[in-house]
């Protein structure tokens, strides 16, 4: 009968907690940045889809339920794209200046990591 438990692939972990030798890097955004990017998004495909079905409207007389439906199907599209758009590239400009701070503070430090010196400033 085989053994239920699978052999072990990795080498002996280490039994120090060095905090920042083992802390895992990530350039993910807060959650709370998330949720106002896609609060921004739903927001703009709102507004981009009133503005198509008036800017339909606008130019066409009589019963136009498909084209003014069209309409604010597309401006909504756009309008979320286009934010989605800037909404991704800021987040990940975001995610760079984490990384940045992160990299300095780490160079402030010591040969001996015992004390850490002010990181410059960055403006």
């Amino acid at each position: 009968m085989p053994d239920p438990t699978p052999p072990s692939t990795s080498g002996p972990r280490s039994t120090t907690s060095d905090a920042s030798s083992d802390a895992v890097r990530t350039a993910v955004p807060s959650v709370g940045a998330r949720v106002l990017a896609f609060a921004a998004i739903i927001l703009a495909g709102a507004a981009g889809g009133f503005i198509g079905y008036a800017f339909v409207d606008l130019q066409t007389t009589g019963d136009a339920t498909v084209a003014t439906g069209l309409g604010a199907l597309i401006g909504a599209l756009l309008a979320a794209g286009g934010t989605a758009v800037v909404v991704v590239l800021t987040l990940r400009a975001m995610g760079e200046w984490r990384s940045i701070q992160a990299r300095q503070v780490e160079q402030a430090r010591t040969p001996d990591g015992s004390a850490v010196r002010k990181p410059p400033r960055v403006r």
